[in-house]
């Protein structure tokens, strides 16, 4: 459904449309971001800094409280956060702090949605190739993007998609609260 997530109105919108369509949520997928690489503080625009924060970290706020009514028992919400919210880089403040958001966001929906049979969990991902990372870092990154990592490559998506399905299943039904690393062998404790 096409539009701009850091819009709360239409975080409510696409809800509404899936519940119209299917009756219900079953799983919620928060999988946006937006990053740019900034080397001083003083470098960062007010509305960068805004869209960075109502992009990542309150769209998944307001794309939770619009699904969860719609959300039964066995249900899964999963957040997707970064080795950037443990081990934040100096280039990405914006980003870290959204990331490092919604692992903690997750951390309290799993608590606070319990007792409605609510899972919560987070994918926390290393250096995956996506159009992101061409989009907003630097051209001497992008050539070495994900070698420092004990794999030495970058990740694909398609890499992450059995952490999330695995998430999204009843196989996880004991699983809520969880940050599960798919990093390339870079450590998150």
């Amino acid at each position: 459904m096409p539009g701009d997530i850091a819009d709360p109105a239409h975080c409510r919108a696409i809800v509404d449309k899936a519940v119209e369509e299917f009756g219900r949520v079953d799983v919620l997928v928060n999988n946006a971001a937006f990053q740019m690489t900034r080397n001083s503080l003083e470098e960062i625009p007010d509305e960068e800094w805004d869209h960075t924060i109502a992009t990542n970290l309150s769209a998944f706020f307001h794309l939770t409280k619009a699904a969860v009514p719609h959300m039964r028992s066995g249900s899964a919400i999963i957040g997707s956060t970064s080795v950037n919210s443990d081990m934040p880089l100096p280039t990405l403040l914006p980003y870290n702090v959204t990331k490092a958001g919604i692992a903690n966001m997750v951390g309290t929906l799993s608590q606070m949605l319990a007792e409605k049979g609510i899972r919560a969990n987070s994918v926390a991902s290393g250096p995956i190739w996506t159009p992101l990372i061409r989009a907003t870092l630097p051209p001497e990154r992008v050539e070495g993007f994900g070698q420092e990592v004990s794999l030495g490559r970058p990740g694909q998506p398609a890499e992450l998609t059995p952490v999330y399905v695995m998430l999204a299943s009843d196989e996880a039904s004991y699983v809520s609260g969880a940050l599960v690393a798919v990093t390339g062998g870079q450590p998150i404790l």
